[in-house]
């Protein structure tokens, strides 16, 4: 990770911003393929992974670092790691949209991230929280219980939406977020590779790791257009993934775990909007103030971040 090290802050800030809302799409977009391909969360997050790597490693020719791709001996820990973490954070979101619908599901894993990642990083002596990490942390969550607790309504079939806020999707976001929080920690703390690199060794693990449960799941489209089903799955390989996760470590070279992880509830703003205006799904006015209260955190914690650095 130290390739990125020029960076800068502001422009790390919006790449963390941009990942975070091609995140928002990619619930939307499995949500979609339950309903109209057959496939379910597993093999859905499979073909994920899968792109993925083919696109990384398409896009690693040109724009990531030069010569072979080769991953030291020291490396392959972290990659584990790195690889295990995203396929239970990517999986166990897609269980937890089937059960308690795309906004819920969003909300709780990422809701749940910056408490794990702040605490994480003071326990691993990675980063300490200043007062405006605490300051972000309470209005994210006080963005989120409004945005969750009041508020948003599934009518939806098949998107988990109409079950309201159930305890197993709400337990399956937590592991989620469990998942989520190591691999960006991991990837904070650096483990001598390329951001490109990075991120198609996680990819490449997860898609290993995966492999089995996705033949199990049943791994091709049981119903349904083939060009719907293959359109929708490029989509969520090429930008959600690929592009999104490319963005993310970058950003994270140069910005904190917690920060990007508050920055990253732009996420569930955006999945809030996407399930309302294409889902079905509503959106109550306190759900509305909750939405607008995160954002604002967001940008402010930006502006914290960037003045900072400046001085």
């Amino acid at each position: 990770m130290a390739s990125n090290s020029s960076l800068p802050v502001g422009r790390g800030l919006w790449f963390v911003c941009i990942a975070a809302t091609a995140w928002g799409t990619g619930g939307a977009v499995a949500a979609v393929l339950y309903d109209t391909s057959g496939l379910g969360p597993v093999a859905v997050s499979w073909w994920r992974f899968v792109g993925g790597v083919l696109l990384l490693a398409g896009v690693r020719r040109w724009f990531g670092p030069r010569g072979r791709l080769r991953f030291p001996r020291g490396s392959w820990g972290s990659m584990t790691v790195t690889g295990c973490g995203l396929a239970l954070y990517q999986t166990a979101y897609f269980v937890a949209i089937q059960y308690t619908g795309l906004a819920v599901a969003t909300v709780v894993t990422l809701g749940a991230g910056p408490v794990l990642i702040a605490v994480g990083a003071r326990l691993a002596g990675i980063e300490r929280l200043d007062g405006a990490g605490v300051a972000a942390c309470v209005g994210a969550v006080l963005g989120l219980v409004l945005l969750v607790g009041d508020g948003v309504v599934g009518v939806g079939a098949g998107t988990g939406a109409d079950a309201g806020v159930d305890p197993v999707g709400v337990g399956f976001a937590l592991l989620s977020a469990a998942g989520y929080a190591s691999v960006t920690l991991l990837t904070r703390r650096g483990n001598g590779l390329d951001r490109y690199d990075t991120a198609l060794g996680g990819f490449g693990v997860g898609a290993v790791v995966l492999a089995p449960l996705a033949i199990i799941d049943g791994p091709l489209p049981s119903s349904g257009g083939v060009v719907l089903t293959a359109g929708l799955l490029f989509y969520l390989m090429a930008v959600p993934t690929a592009l999104a996760y490319a963005l993310f470590f970058a950003g994270l070279a140069v910005v904190r775990a917690t920060t990007a992880s508050v920055v990253a509830l732009v996420e569930p703003v955006t999945a809030a909007a996407v399930a309302v205006t294409l889902l079905g799904e509503r959106l109550t006015p306190v759900a509305a103030v909750g939405g607008a209260i995160l954002l604002g955190t967001v940008f402010l914690l930006m502006r914290s971040e960037r003045q900072s650095v400046d001085s």
